[in-house]
């Protein structure tokens, strides 16, 4: 299904109201202080990544294991609690796409073994991927790989958007268990699995380019070893060693985690472009900050999600120093900076706003 915006041209021809454009200029002083009182803080802090990615792995999985074994009450905590860690340490994969691997040293590989591999995302699936959302000709354009114009789009496609997450761990299960070696024998089918199959993108358009040189190689390597893991598990629970009452409630956990994501996704950005190239200064008012006083976002929109509109002024600030450069700017921008103007509250307020746009326009 082709949901993808027609441009206003298109829309016209078809006889369609042109779509709202976003057509704002650089505010160049918001992008100077941006930059300038931020230039200290680039340098990723092992230490904290290192503790915060353990800490959300052991409680993630240890809450997975109560899930499993606990009854009533009890085992419906812990899978809450475990959605939450377990997309907490998944969304490390983000930071993996912006950091220099050199500053981290082991950092992907444990990532992957931890986190990529068990829950069939490997870092491979993001990064040459993510970076291309965030060239300044690609974003909000047919070429972005993680832009739809869900505000211009018809009020059915925001429930389908966020339902149809539920079904992507049976998506990498199919992925990793049949395709990958199915892929090694089908003529024609590898394209098409690295093309479509390979990329945790939006855009139903979108057609991933293969990796060459050494980014080929570890990602040969990570593939195997999740393609290994997912026949593994599909092996074990037909067997009945792992019982199919355990295996669903890890699916159902995996998929709370695939709907949190989405649910976060959809108000990551406002949605509004049509498809034109967008300046900097507009690709920051389509995206979303959701600072303090607000605390739930430190939990739907973890490790440094919650400041993703600031995220996309300063992609090399890593996510624990985002805050304190949300802090400075704030404190050096006036009043009426447009910096001011992509802070929002809270996740039901988005919400709101994206689909009362739809049901506008659609």
């Amino acid at each position: 299904m082709d949901t993808t915006l027609p441009s206003n041209a298109r829309r016209a021809a078809a006889g369609a109201a042109p779509a709202p454009r976003l057509r704002i200029a650089d505010d160049k002083a918001m992008l100077r202080a941006a930059a300038e009182l931020t230039r200290d803080l680039n340098t990723p802090r092992p230490a904290i990544y290192w503790a915060d990615l353990l800490a959300s792995v052991a409680i993630g999985y240890g809450a997975l294991a109560g899930a499993v074994t606990l009854t009533g009450g009890w085992a419906v905590a812990a899978g809450v609690v475990a959605v939450l860690a377990l997309y907490r340490a998944l969304s490390f994969i983000h930071e993996l796409t912006h950091i220099k691997h050199a500053a981290m040293p082991g950092f992907r590989l444990g990532w992957n073994a931890l986190v990529g591999v068990p829950m069939l995302t490997p870092s491979f699936m993001y990064e040459g991927v993510h970076n291309l959302h965030h060239a300044k000709t690609r974003y909000g354009t047919a070429d972005d790989p993680e832009y739809l114009p869900l505000a211009l789009m018809k009020p059915w496609t925001l429930p389908a958007f966020i339902v149809i997450a539920a079904l992507a761990p049976v998506g990498l299960l199919i992925r990793y268990a049949i395709l990958t070696p199915l892929s090694l024998v089908v003529p024609g089918l590898r394209k098409t699995v690295v093309e479509r199959y390979s990329a945790l993108a939006i855009n139903p358009r979108f057609r991933r380019r293969a990796p060459e040189g050494e980014a080929k190689r570890l990602w040969h390597r990570v593939e195997a070893a999740a393609s290994v893991w997912a026949i593994a598990l599909l092996a074990l629970v037909a067997t009945g060693v792992i019982p199919l009452p355990t295996f669903a409630i890890v699916l159902a956990i995996a998929s709370g985690v695939a709907l949190l994501n989405q649910v976060r996704t959809l108000v990551a950005h406002l949605w509004e472009n049509d498809g034109e190239p967008m300046s900097v200064t507009a690709q920051y008012l389509d995206s979303v900050n959701v600072p303090p006083p607000a605390t739930l976002p430190a939990l739907w929109a973890p490790v440094g999600l919650r400041y993703h509109a600031l995220h996309h002024l300063l992609p090399g600030v890593p996510y624990h120093a985002l805050g304190e450069a949300h802090r400075r700017i704030t404190a050096a921008v006036e009043a009426d900076s447009p910096y001011n103007k992509a802070n929002y509250k809270g996740m039901p307020g988005l919400i709101a706003k994206i689909a009362r746009s739809t049901m506008r326009l659609g």
